[in-house]
């Protein structure tokens, strides 16, 4: 808004020159009055390297300018800081996609809040209630973060602070308690666009004035946003192409999946294609300017394509509920590799590697598709960010964030006490896991078992603040024993379990142990990762 400039009354003027100089001031005004948005926040402008919302401001989920993590060095990624924001559960998850802008991590929860964390610490800066749950990702612009909310709305909150500045519910065929809304913001020139119910709307990213709406369908999908047009799919099966000026259809593209709940995916943009998953199975290329088919490929079982394209290099990698990873050529549609571990998330690429998630974050080269690092966040349908070295991911009820680091020599013995047993006596094996370093070791795991000739009796965890957890056999039973960390160890510590078995052999056996221990840090030396001692029944 034009500030106003007040001229004092002629009695009061000493001289022409106080004139003369707000005259010269007023251009000086009239810049400041267009720098600070209607708003009125001065927040710094995000970095290009920035991942501002679901698709990134390119509509392709690709980093052009990631230049820390690349395939020489992803393999040394460690847990960089982890936020568990509440206690997993079916009402508290994140399905929400994570946004990263001036050093703040935006996120929502099943549990309808919105959070900004220190994208450094991951310490929070502040949370916002919304009336539901928040599916929906967050895109950030010109200090205002958007989002939409299961009730219905789309809001607008200060992205310092979390203050509310607006709130609109757009969805003009449901009452007020809300349809669900996963469509995540885009916010082109000003205008906030998304899908809510049936509707495809523009708000004005200031006031939140409804510019336009147009009815297609269910909206699952999340606009992309390029050369004037938005582009968007719909549970009736079609991907729309509409005049982001005016909401006009400009064309659609039927890919018969409205009987299997149509198209989750989001479209992704690039050189005049626009790609997208259906339900049916099947991914598209479609001419951009006029919606005709370029090519199709079916994956396999014809199981749902829920995830949104990533582009890069020529290379579309989308994820499918049938468990792979695909890579296909852009201009042809050819595979080019598959990678087991699909699901629900949409891969993230970066410096000649792709992120996804199922179960695992997994870090592929892009090129091959070979695995350089994973790291098992559990459950989720969360999509990664990554952004100046670090890789953002919300899963279940935290968001993790990982960042490059030295690999950790990890180092295990077994210390067995008393070294001299009969039948019916008890053994306290000891496995002490050291890290050697230089980096933090992370998620670190120690297979063992109950020895033969004996039984298992009780264990125990010490060391580390996180202490850890063990899968083991019942009391007097035998099998393996699996104990996990759970947390990250600093150089130069030590995480110890302690395996109590009683000697059933009888005299003359010998009772060999052995246990292997292993993280997801890089480990430069793999010799000492493996221990085994035996002990003879007297």
């Amino acid at each position: 808004m034009k500030p106003s400039v007040c001229i004092p009354n002629k009695k009061q003027l000493a001289s022409f020159r106080i004139v003369r100089l707000l005259l010269a001031i007023a251009p000086l005004w009239l810049m400041i009055a267009v720098l600070v948005p209607a708003n009125g926040q001065t927040s710094p402008t995000p970095s290009p390297a920035d991942w501002t919302q679901f698709h990134r401001d390119n509509m392709q989920r690709w980093n052009p300018y990631e230049m820390v993590l690349g395939v020489n060095n992803v393999g040394t990624l460690g847990l960089k800081w982890q936020n568990p924001l509440g206690t997993p559960s079916l009402d508290f998850f994140f399905e929400s996609s994570p946004a990263v802008a001036n050093g703040v991590v935006y996120v929502g929860s099943f549990e309808g809040v919105v959070y900004a964390l220190n994208a450094s610490t991951g310490a929070k800066l502040w949370s916002f209630a919304t009336g539901r749950e928040v599916e929906s990702s967050p895109a950030i612009a010109n200090g205002v973060v958007y989002v939409g909310s299961d009730d219905g709305n789309v809001y607008a909150l200060n992205a310092s602070s979390g203050a509310k500045l607006w709130s609109v519910d757009i969805n003009t065929n449901f009452p007020p308690s809300g349809f669900n809304m996963p469509s995540s913001p885009a916010v082109v020139n000003g205008v906030v666009y998304v899908g809510a119910g049936n509707n495809v709307c523009a708000l004005n990213a200031g006031t939140g004035a409804k510019l336009w709406s147009v009815t297609n369908g269910d909206e699952y999908s999340s606009p992309a946003v390029v050369n004037e047009v938005v582009y968007i799919g719909s549970i009736d099966g079609n991907v729309y192409a509409l005049n982001a000026s005016t909401g006009a259809k400009l064309w659609s593209f039927d890919t018969g999946s409205a009987g299997e709940e149509g198209i989750f995916s989001s479209p992704a943009v690039s050189n005049g294609v626009v790609y997208v998953g259906s339900n049916n199975g099947t991914v598209y290329a479609l001419n951009a300017s006029t919606g005709s088919k370029l090519w199709s490929y079916i994956t396999k079982s014809n199981f749902q394509v829920y995830s949104s394209p990533s582009v890069a290099n020529g290379v579309v990698y989308v994820d499918s509920v049938d468990g792979n990873v695909y890579a296909l050529n852009a201009s042809t549609g050819a595979q080019l590799w598959t990678f087991p571990s699909g699901g629900y998330s949409s891969p993230a690429v970066a410096n000649g590697v792709v992120y996804v998630e199922n179960d695992k974050l997994y870090a592929l080269n892009a090129s091959t598709g070979a695995q350089l690092w994973s790291y098992a966040t559990g459950a989720g349908q969360s999509s990664p960010a990554v952004v100046d070295g670090v890789v953002y991911i919300s899963s279940l009820n935290q968001i993790l964030a990982f960042g490059p680091g030295a690999p950790a020599d990890l180092f295990l013995r077994i210390e067995p006490t008393p070294t001299t047993v009969h039948q019916g006596d008890l053994i306290t094996y000891v496995f002490p896991v050291w890290n050697l370093g230089p980096g933090n070791g992370v998620q670190e795991v120690l297979n063992t078992q109950v020895p033969a000739g004996t039984t298992f009796d009780y264990i125990r965890i010490s060391g580390t603040p996180g202490l850890g957890t063990c899968t083991t056999p019942p009391y007097q039973g035998i099998g393996q024993i699996v104990c996990h960390e759970n947390a990250a160890m600093a150089p130069n510590t030590t995480w110890t379990v302690r395996l109590t078995v009683q000697v059933t052999a009888p005299r003359g056996t010998v009772i060999t142990e052995n246990a292997a221990t292993m993280g997801d840090t890089t480990d430069p030396n793999l010799a000492n990762n493996m221990a085994t001692v035996s002990v003879k029944v007297q």
